[in-house]
């Protein structure tokens, strides 16, 4: 049975915030809270863990996660970031979307798209996830929460908890964070693509011109 943690999400409590992060060292996946629907996450290098978001989500091997980091400068640790994009991620972070960059080689080989050598990296605008991330020292392997065959994210942790109870070991109540899914915005090349418009969208478009 899932732990259920009611964690305020403007002023997160740091006994809990460091409980979660204790038990996502020992393997846990977690039901989270971000800053558009919630997510499942588990420790960036926690194979078993993966496999098990995988068995949610029912991905195959092909699917990649996204890196949840804290701010810019570990984006630019994991991504190649050149003048414009810095600061076009700049003046977009922490917010609601999902950049799809040139990885580093200090990038997870198991997160990166095996062809063309990318990666998908967000910091999103929540204070629980920050908390979360500044206890850890460390990114969170990421992906939005849909539990098949629905197309819609979850947005509220009662939803959560009733259907993953036995598959997740967390489930983080920080309130409803509606069901609009981040803005992709695929940026390996040249000029940036949004490839999927979801929350920001409209204010992505005007930053960028």
């Amino acid at each position: 049975m899932a732990e259920f943690f009611h964690i305020h999400p403007e002023n997160p409590q740091p006994r809990l915030v460091r409980q979660v992060v204790a038990r996502l060292r020992e393997g846990a996946v977690m039901a989270y809270p971000t800053d558009s629907c919630y997510a499942l996450g588990s420790m960036l290098d926690d194979k078993a863990a993966a496999e098990r978001i995988r068995a949610i989500r029912r991905f195959d091997k092909h699917h990649l996660f996204t890196l949840v980091c804290r701010d810019l400068s570990e984006i630019a640790r994991y991504a190649r970031v050149d003048n414009r994009q810095y600061r076009a991620l700049k003046a977009s972070t922490p917010g609601p979307y999902t950049f799809i960059l040139r990885a580093t080689k200090q990038a997870p080989r198991r997160l990166l798209h095996e062809k063309r050598k990318t990666i998908g990296l967000r910091v999103p605008d929540s204070r629980i996830v920050a908390a979360m991330l500044d206890e850890l020292d460390d990114a969170i392997s990421s992906c939005t929460l849909i539990l098949p065959p629905d197309d819609q994210p979850v947005a509220h942790p009662d939803d959560a908890r009733d259907a993953l109870d036995r598959a997740v070991d967390i489930v983080i109540d920080g309130g409803d964070c509606g069901t609009d899914p981040t803005t992709v915005v695929d940026w390996s090349g040249e000029t940036p693509e949004i490839t999927r418009a979801g929350r920001g969208a409209a204010a992505w478009e005007e930053r960028i011109v």
